[in-house]
């Protein structure tokens, strides 16, 4: 049995498209032309995209942000993810992916990988947005203080 949490990648041009934002894939196997699939180790964060549309238009839009799990540990089923995850972020709803996509590369920005900010930070993001208040961006100084706490307490 793998330690490694498994993501199955479709694209199916204009119908189905899941694809993953951000991530240190551990491992890679490509199925065929439209299916692949990718790995991460235990506690690595990563952003899964799923969007589907049928003749009349956008049908699903989602992301989850998730944190691979290690073996035996408790974890949530999200589709297209074996075991499955811990969710830091579920959203639905183009308007809140496309948020969140642009949360993502405003941290992209400062030059963080997104899988190293603070898991914090993708738990709390939804908050904000559900409401639709302007959600507080990631920082340099906030990204410092993640690091800092993550030596003391992993």
């Amino acid at each position: 049995m793998s330690d490694l949490t498994h993501v199955e990648l479709l694209w199916l041009e204009k119908r189905i498209e899941n694809w993953i934002r951000f991530g240190r894939v551990a491992a890679e196997q490509v199925l065929d032309r439209r299916r692949r699939v990718v790995s991460f180790a235990p506690c690595s964060i990563f952003a899964f995209v799923r969007w589907t549309s049928s003749d009349y238009g956008t049908v699903v839009s989602k992301i989850d942000i998730l944190r691979a799990v290690a073996p035996g540990q408790r974890c949530a089923t999200v589709p297209y993810v074996r075991p499955g995850g811990d969710i830091l972020l579920r959203l639905s709803g183009w308007p809140k992916v496309e948020r969140v996509l642009q949360l993502i590369d405003a941290v992209e920005a400062l030059g963080i990988n997104a899988a190293d900010a603070a898991t914090d930070y993708w738990r709390h993001v939804h908050n904000r947005l559900s409401v639709g208040e302007a959600p507080r961006l990631y920082t340099r100084s906030r990204h410092q203080v993640w690091l800092q706490r993550r030596k003391i307490a992993p």
